[in-house]
């Protein structure tokens, strides 16, 4: 089972309904146990950094994450649910993130317009498992106003082209992070959806 954390991040009900899609049993929850007994995690996001992890802090997930994380259970963040991962954001300030990844977000280059929202393809860097049936310039779907840009490059899994390079896909063994929604970027999403259950199971 695959456990999607509930901290009010937003409409995540598409995401439930791709990874039934993909074969893959989820539940919708902020309960810590229930989390502990998961074969996987998925940290959705929407909305700002700050409140996102002021919400993980008061329900008492975030140390839950940390300690998953550190258990080796495979941990998926979807769009801010990435740079939740990394050490800290500068949006609106400066926040402390989980700290499970090092690197930072920043706000997208004002060259190109911002939210970036609208399908964008990948190009890879690393090898990585997750990238089973996704082949180069596979499109996939972005929505967000910040984005990754400070981190090891090792980590790189895929990258996209907007106002500079963009990290898409991350990997640091069990930790993954999507910048963009594998939810509603079709049969591509589904894969790589399929692909995290693979290292979830």
């Amino acid at each position: 089972m695959i456990a999607i954390i509930d901290y009010g991040a937003g409409n995540i009900k598409s995401l439930q309904f791709a990874l039934t899609k993909a074969g893959l049993e989820s539940q919708l929850t902020n309960d810590q146990d229930t989390i502990r007994q998961s074969d996987g995690i998925i940290l959705p996001g929407v909305g700002a950094f700050h409140d996102a992890m002021t919400a993980l802090r008061d329900l008492g997930i975030a140390g839950t994450l940390q300690e998953e994380a550190a258990n080796g259970k495979a941990l998926l963040g979807i769009c801010l649910g990435m740079q939740l991962l990394y050490d800290k954001s500068f949006e609106d300030g400066e926040w402390d993130g989980l700290k499970l990844l090092h690197g930072e977000a920043g706000r997208i280059d004002d060259s190109v317009k911002v939210p970036h929202m609208g399908w964008n393809t990948l190009a890879h860097h690393n090898k990585s498992t997750l990238l089973q049936g996704i082949p180069e310039n596979s499109y996939v779907y972005f929505v967000h106003s910040y984005a990754i840009k400070s981190y090891n490059p090792d980590e790189l899994i895929s990258s996209t082209d907007y106002g500079g390079k963009v990290p898409a896909i991350v990997q640091k063994n069990n930790l993954i992070g999507m910048q963009f929604h594998p939810e509603k970027s079709g049969g591509t999403g589904l894969q790589l959806l399929q692909n995290f259950g693979g290292l979830a199971s």
